[in-house]
């Protein structure tokens, strides 16, 4: 049997599976944890890497491996190799202000244009853009800027050459510096943000390609890409600490808007994205709010009737991407004498969240996504209550799979396609999965427009 590793180092763990590359059945697995906060030195992922490599069985009878990682987050190194300053992470939005310039400077509809992106404070192009102006001399310093992904790739490969760093067409595409239609890095928006463009810049590699490693290394991916590719395809919610909606598509998409980013898939062709930075810390904080666990919150959301009797949680708790408003806050709307119970907190958590998602469904939708079903993953899916109210919400039928790790799966797929090559990845087993379906309650959604509406202009 030939095995395949896939990595999915994550806002906050590490993750590995090893897999059959011919099947994909699941061998064996391993995780350890990354520090909270919103800048990690990079040292701490590949600390996790190492511990969740061993948890997993080690490398030794490992043919090939793939790391995925967590989105946008700027590392930068000096021309000897050595981290700059800790990472800033994608969920860091001190460069909010950044964002706004870099997008009044060259105009939304021409940003899109470019490179499918509008500029807001995850995307890494961003962060070069805060760092050239609040820390000049690290900015200086950078000889090099790569993503998390990259850097544990080059990690593994162990040069500690510059020139040896590597990603691929997915993750390159969130930078916000790389035109994913022309497949090549734009200097000149390096240059608009970091104020120089001779910085080195990780080599984009095709879908089935690898590099030499203490086995063979895949390109990775950025880790919508690899779900996808570990999911198998169709219109993904994925509910993490982060809420994502995907789909596949074969044009780039470009909306001035912003909602909807044109990603890179990780098999060559695109992959439109829309991102709440608000998912499972909402059930996380409403859960500790009231109280208790979260298997306890769902019972209590799905006590409550439809609609939590008029109260609409805002869920925008950590700022919000989706719209973008890295300085908002949550807030409770409508509450009552009548209203204020615990069921009805936990019912309109679970549909605030949800709420949040269905916007993204509606801007893919309207960039030419077949929106009629939706597959629904992540850590927030385990939740009963989210996958019974999820359809109500959504307005289609709901699919869940089988609880896994799709990202680090989806990585280990990419690493069987570099033993196979070929156009495309390898077919494995698809994970068994629950349907969900309800008649769509509008009014939900609704409610919840008003109550963010009427948040937003206080």
């Amino acid at each position: 049997m030939t095995l395949v590793a896939g990595v999915d180092s994550s806002t906050q763990s590490c993750k590995v599976v090893v897999r059959d590359a011919e099947t994909g059945a699941l061998v064996r697995e391993g995780r350890a944890a990354h520090p909270d906060g919103t800048e990690v030195h990079p040292s701490h992922w590949w600390s996790a890497l190492e511990s969740a490599l061993a948890d997993a069985g080690g490398l030794d009878d490992v043919a090939a491996l793939s790391v995925a990682g967590q989105q946008h987050g700027m590392v930068c190194l000096d021309s000897d190799g050595a981290v700059v300053r800790d990472a800033l992470l994608w969920n860091d939005t001190r460069s909010a202000a950044a964002a706004s310039a870099l997008t009044a400077e060259l105009g939304a509809a021409e940003w899109a244009t470019r490179i499918g992106l509008v500029p807001v404070a995850s995307f890494t192009i961003t962060k070069l853009r805060w760092l050239a102006e609040h820390e000049p001399a690290n900015a200086k310093r950078t000889a090099a800027v790569c993503l998390p992904h990259d850097w544990l790739t080059w990690k593994l490969r162990g040069t500690g050459v510059l020139s040896d760093l590597v990603t691929d067409r997915s993750d390159a595409s969130g930078t916000g510096y790389f035109d994913s239609a022309a497949n090549t890095y734009v200097p000149s928006l390096v240059e608009l943000a970091l104020g120089r463009s001779d910085v080195v810049l990780p080599e984009v590699l095709g879908p089935a390609s690898s590099v030499d490693g203490p086995v063979r290394l895949g390109a990775g991916a950025g880790d919508n890409a690899a779900a996808m590719l570990g999911v198998g395809g169709g219109v993904v919610v994925s509910l993490g600490t982060s809420g994502v909606v995907t789909a596949t598509a074969d044009v780039r998409a470009s909306d001035p808007s912003g909602i909807v980013a044109g990603f890179a898939d990780a098999t060559g062709r695109y992959l439109p994205l829309a991102c709440t930075l608000n998912a499972a810390r909402v059930l996380d904080a409403t859960a500790r709010m009231l109280g208790v666990d979260l298997a306890t919150l769902s019972d209590l959301a799905l006590s409550a009737r439809p609609g939590a009797e008029g109260l609409v949680l805002v869920p925008y708790l950590e700022g919000e991407r989706t719209p973008n408003l890295p300085d908002a806050t949550g807030a409770l709307h409508g509450l009552t004498l009548t209203n204020a119970t615990p069921a009805n907190i936990a019912r309109a958590a679970v549909e605030g969240m949800l709420c949040g998602l269905a916007v993204g469904l509606d801007a893919l939708a309207s960039q030419g996504a077949d929106v009629t079903s939706v597959r629904l993953v992540g850590g927030a899916a385990a939740s009963r209550a989210v996958r019974e109210i999820a359809p109500a919400v959504f307005g289609v039928p709901v699919t869940v799979p089988a609880p896994g790790e799709y990202v680090a799966d989806g990585a280990a797929r990419q690493a069987a396609w570099t033993l196979t090559g070929g156009d495309t990845p390898p077919e494995w087993e698809g994970a068994d999965s629950t349907l969900f379906e309800a008649d769509a309650i509008p009014s939900i959604r609704a409610r919840y427009a008003d109550a963010a509406t009427k948040h937003l202009s206080r």
